[in-house]
């Protein structure tokens, strides 16, 4: 059994790994964490063994990027006072921003659940704790997310 061509993995999967990244970090660095999770990918495919579930591989990758992009705001965070609260260009900005509000492990298990399709086993996996804990947490987000965002149809 052979890996696909690499730009087939990137086509195929590349929405997916978007998703997840702007779930984690936001529209804003969502695509600086999807370029570095396939670059990083890039390097480690050949090594790949062929029977592998690239998508969780993918998505195990775009974590540990996002979760870098998150150590790098925290080291980066300064105070500046008199700018003006930044402007969404969608109105989904509301979205976003109750899912950046969500504890770390409820964003992941939402965005690797409900926004690329990965089984609970699989985000356990992802997440390093057990399927019934990453079903908790995705149900814990979504619950706070459908407060926040009274929307009682929200998926």
């Amino acid at each position: 059994m052979m890996l696909p061509p690499f730009e087939t993995i990137v086509a195929r999967h590349g929405p997916a790994v978007l998703r997840v990244c702007r779930a984690l970090v936001g529209p804003t660095d969502a695509e600086d964490a999807w370029s570095e999770t396939f670059l990083s990918a890039l390097r480690a495919y050949p090594g790949l063994p062929a029977d592998s579930n690239i998508e969780a591989w993918l998505v195990t990758i775009a974590r540990r990027k996002a979760l870098d992009v998150i150590d790098s705001r925290r080291r980066q965070r300064r105070v500046i006072e008199d700018l003006p609260p930044p402007t969404r260009p969608t109105t989904d900005g509301a979205v976003w921003e109750a899912v950046a509000a969500l504890p770390l492990k409820q964003r992941e298990a939402i965005a690797y659940h409900h926004l690329v399709g990965l089984p609970y086993a699989e985000v356990a996996v992802i997440l390093g704790n057990n399927e019934a804990a990453a079903r908790r947490a995705a149900a814990d987000g979504m619950r706070t997310l459908r407060k926040t965002l009274d929307h009682k149809d929200f998926a």
